[in-house]
């Protein structure tokens, strides 16, 4: 053989450059979902070794089926009440997302972020926390918030309007939230600050000796930043104990989760590769987050070890307010997407059981649209970006010392008397 044909290249080097599964004009093809049935998957033991997960990672915890039955070994105890509170908190957030989405239209709030499609996750998760737990959440996960009946709708509006009652006195933008006493850590608007400050929190309780477990938050775009791998090694090395939840809703911004890394692979399975407990969820089954949340934390609490867990779900609206997501996705994707509507589902379950009816669900429709109403009447009152009641100016030299400096008092004196507005 000539030394020279040795070493001729077979074919030229080219890159993959992953594509979404459908666009504009086109139906999308989910086979790229690999559903597993329901009730098929397992449900390890709570003290399961992490490496005994990773089938975990691939399959898809699922508990109700097609008609609403719940099946299999993840299928929680919840009763009749329970489930009730969890359908309405879902119902209230899709009612408040959208009248929130309606004042943004009319330039009452300069921004606002739905988590239309992925009540469940939020709703369900909550109710599987303790008093104390701290949630380092994105900017999707309201129904964190509003699932408690200590968060006064008010509040939030008033924080999402910037007026003279926003409790972040406008250093937030709208939808990012801080409640320190119900557990929901100031949101971050960079990507997957949210893992390491969930892990850091968690070895600081368990440094402490303390109870409280720690719930951190990024989409499936944010499992490209380092911080996330950051994270991951600190929660494995040290056993944090830490929920890692990755919301894959398939799209970031109007990049395709694969650009992320979820075509070849599943990002519940990055987790196990980092020998953490890992686990791939339907994000539209109320009872399969339920159940898979207290599992995770459960371990958590018993010095187990950490827990990620990939909850499979949809962003059925744009990013934000300033999205189009027409754009970039067939404009009835969400209609076909085939693990449906998670309230529609919770909905046709309890109705199976006989503990629910239309004129029920209507009712309580009209009640939580009536409760949101007036809620945002009343914030109204404070003010709105639209009418420029915002906080006053003294608020921008305020928080920042204990006692505040005497140039700084000078500074506010200066602002005031040149025009500031009290």
């Amino acid at each position: 053989m000539n030394r020279k044909d040795e070493h001729a290249p077979s074919e030229r080097l080219r890159l993959h450059v992953p594509e979404p599964s459908g666009r504009p004009g086109c139906h999308t093809d989910f086979s790229y979902l690999h559903l597993s049935t329901a009730g098929e998957v397992r449900r390890p033991a709570i003290d399961v070794a992490a490496a005994e997960t990773a089938d975990l990672a691939y399959s898809l915890v699922r508990v109700l089926d097609e008609e609403g039955q719940a099946l299999g070994p993840w299928a929680p105890a919840l009763s009749p009440d329970a489930l009730r509170r969890g359908l309405r908190s879902m119902l209230k957030t899709r009612i408040f997302d959208g009248r929130m989405l309606i004042a943004q239209r009319q330039k009452k709030l300069s921004f606002y972020m739905q988590s239309l499609g992925e009540e469940a996750i939020g709703s369900a998760h909550a109710m599987a926390l303790h008093p104390g737990d701290m949630c380092f959440p994105t900017y999707r996960q309201q129904s964190l918030l509003l699932s408690r009946d200590d968060v006064p709708l008010v509040e939030m509006i008033c924080q999402l309007l910037s007026n003279e009652r926003d409790p972040l006195k406008g250093r937030q933008l709208p939808v990012m939230y801080s409640i320190k006493r119900a557990g929901f850590f100031s949101i971050s608007g960079n990507l997957a600050t949210q893992f390491i400050q969930a892990v850091g929190w968690a070895m600081a309780s368990a440094i402490k000796g303390d109870t409280r477990i720690a719930s951190g938050w990024i989409g499936d775009g944010a499992t490209a930043e380092s911080d996330f791998h950051t994270a991951l090694t600190f929660a494995h090395v040290y056993r944090a104990p830490v929920i890692l939840n990755v919301v894959n809703n398939q799209w970031a911004i109007s990049t395709f989760q694969a650009i992320a890394g979820g075509e070849g692979t599943t990002f519940a399975a990055r987790g196990s590769g980092c020998g953490i407990a890992s686990l791939r969820v339907d994000g539209n089954d109320f009872l399969a987050v339920y159940a898979v949340s207290q599992w995770a934390a459960e371990r958590a609490r018993r010095n187990l070890g950490p827990t990620l867990i990939e909850w499979v779900t949809y962003r059925a609206g744009p990013h934000s307010t300033s999205d189009d997501p027409s754009k970039y996705r067939p404009a009835d994707e969400w209609q076909r997407f085939p693990l449906g509507d998670p309230i529609a589902r919770l909905k046709q379950h309890l109705m199976r059981l006989g503990e629910w009816s239309e004129a029920q669900h209507e009712a309580l429709h009209k009640e939580l649209e009536a409760e949101v109403i007036a809620a945002q009447k009343e914030a109204e009152a404070f003010g709105t970006l639209a009418d420029g009641h915002i906080p006053s100016i003294a608020s921008m030299f305020e928080d920042v010392y204990k006692d505040m400096p005497l140039h700084l008092q000078q500074q506010m004196a200066e602002a005031r008397r040149f025009g500031g507005r009290d």
